[in-house]
């Protein structure tokens, strides 16, 4: 147990390094001492002064990151020296941290599947649901326990499993995933503001709200975010209570799976996958938030507080969201809403409230931000882990970056959303469990369980695995994935003998598993690493 006391030094308070432009010197000079080669920036230094125009970009990005409570740091690591033991209050922060990021409308909205596009009635849907997010939630409290032990961000301890450069595959990936769902948090709030005032305010003024105030929290990093999710949760766990009051007469719990017995197991499985890959989505981001707890916080905690954060926020929304799907077909006000957008008919619950049930409205609105803040941290984190010219530009930078284009791609897709979801979220929900198996391949098969990796030497190419196994074993689970997957636009052979279902993710996963051993004891025979 986290009982020591500190002088109310914790994660959250302790300080914060500088950014790579002024930090990452250090870490240079420990990579060209192991034979790597020298960052641009090193060249540039020997090379003779430095262009005024640098160092004015220099003086304003040091002024930006004295500002009070700023976080300056990328991905360079957390050494144990640098972090404080952390309080109660922080211990029950990990869980509180996910499930405040994810009771959103975001989420609600996938519970609609259930009923509108599988068919499935109340039970089936309801069970399809809970079963999915669990398991989906499995993955990402795995991945949690790394960002304590290691003090790195996940797509660096990923390096320690896949290699320096396999590595970069999955974390191009996890940024298009978290830019995606940060587009789609934006979307659906567009549409409530909207709704909320009777479509006379644009979605485009509700997304660009959405995205500023995404844009000030994510931008100043770990410290003001962990305070936001540490209370955003609770105005919104109170709205949707009122949600479940004012809207459940209308839900239709007698509705039944249609279709032969045949179907309605291929749209069973079909949906308790797409439940998994939304929890299962943050497998990639897992470890970004704990680099500031101790060395030996517990694994067993980290694991469980992870698992049940985002197992009740998951089970709670999805519920929800089958609730209104069911209905959609008895309620014609509800029907006519769906019509005009998704953030309509969830404006359309709170209808019997009247005022109060629109401020209510605004509320849940709103709190997708709690959602996008953890997705554009996480991506910015990613660009700098793609490379050293990535990472010579600052998070924050990034950060600012990806929030514009999560701001372009609201604008762009705000007419599409079922369909946006429907394509996206299914295709990039296979990889992430690709990438989990052989991290849990490697830690439990190949070293029993027992990790001692000298976790500073992240950037160390000699030191690290060459990783072709885990490529190869990849690019395979891929192929099983396009094998089995369901799409609107694509069914792939073994889906369409299984119903068809989507079983993309379950094909892809094993052909991953069994690729990997193999090739993991050859790499380890001919390379030693």
């Amino acid at each position: 147990m986290w009982m020591m006391r500190h002088n109310n030094l914790s994660p959250l308070n302790s300080p914060l390094p500088t950014s790579p432009l002024m930090e990452h010197h250090d870490t240079e000079k420990d990579a060209t001492e192991k034979g790597a080669a020298p960052s641009t920036d090193q060249v540039a230094r020997a090379a003779g002064p430095q262009p005024s125009r640098l160092n004015t970009l220099r003086r304003w990005n040091a002024a930006i990151e004295s500002l009070s409570g700023f976080e300056a740091r990328g991905i360079s690591r957390v050494s144990p020296d640098e972090r404080q033991p952390p309080s109660r209050w922080d211990e029950i922060s990990v869980a509180l941290l996910w499930f405040s990021a994810n009771i959103s409308m975001n989420n609600l909205a996938v519970g609609l599947f259930g009923p509108l596009v599988f068919g499935l009635g109340f039970l089936d849907s309801a069970m399809c649901a809970v079963f999915g997010g669990l398991l989906g939630a499995l993955s990402t409290a795995y991945m949690s326990i790394w960002g304590p032990q290691s003090g790195n961000r996940t797509m660096v301890v990923v390096r320690y499993f896949m290699g320096y450069w396999p590595a970069k595959i999955p974390t191009f990936l996890n940024i298009m995933l978290m830019v995606g769902y940060c587009t789609i948090d934006a979307i659906i709030s567009g549409q409530m503001l909207s709704a909320i005032n009777g479509g006379t305010m644009s979605i485009v003024v509700g997304i660009i709200v959405v995205q500023i105030v995404c844009w000030i929290v994510a931008a100043f990093g770990m410290k003001y975010f962990q305070y936001y999710e540490r209370f955003s949760w609770i105005p919104q766990l109170l709205v949707l209570f009122i949600l479940i009051g004012s809207a459940g007469p209308s839900f239709d719990t007698s509705v039944q799976s249609t279709g032969t017995p045949t179907q309605i197991a291929a749209n069973r499985l079909s949906f308790l996958s797409l439940c998994l890959y939304i929890p299962n989505s943050w497998g990639a981001a897992a470890s970004d938030f704990y680099v500031y707890y101790p060395e030996r916080t517990s694994k067993v905690k980290v694991f469980f507080l992870t698992l049940t954060g985002l197992w009740l926020s998951f089970t709670l929304v999805f519920l929800l969201g089958i609730g209104f799907g069911t209905g959609i077909t008895s309620n014609a006000a509800w029907s006519d809403a769906y019509s005009t957008s998704t953030g309509a008919l969830i404006v359309e619950g709170y209808a019997p409230l009247h005022g109060f049930g629109r401020f209510c409205a605004v509320i849940v609105a709103l709190g997708v931000i709690s959602n996008s803040i953890p997705g554009t941290y996480s991506a910015a984190l990613g660009c700098q882990v793609l490379g050293r010219h990535g990472k010579a530009l600052p998070r924050w930078v990034w950060s600012c970056v990806l929030v514009l284009v999560e701001l372009v791609l609201a604008l762009a897709g705000r007419e599409h959303l079922l369909a946006l979801m429907q394509n996206f979220l299914s295709l990039m929900g296979y990889w992430i469990e690709f990438m989990v198996a052989i991290v849990l391949l490697e830690h439990l098969w190949f070293r029993g369980g027992a990790v001692e990796f000298d976790w500073a030497r992240w950037e160390d190419k000699s030191y690290l695995p060459v990783g072709a196994a885990a490529l190869v074993a990849f690019l395979i689970g891929w192929a099983g994935a396009i094998l089995g997957m369901y799409q609107i636009w694509y069914t792939g052979p073994l889906a369409s003998m299984s119903g068809p279902a989507d079983v993309g993710l379950w094909v892809g996963t094993g052909f991953t598993v069994v690729a990997y051993i193999p090739l993991r004891y050859l790499e380890l025979n001919y390379f030693g690493r």
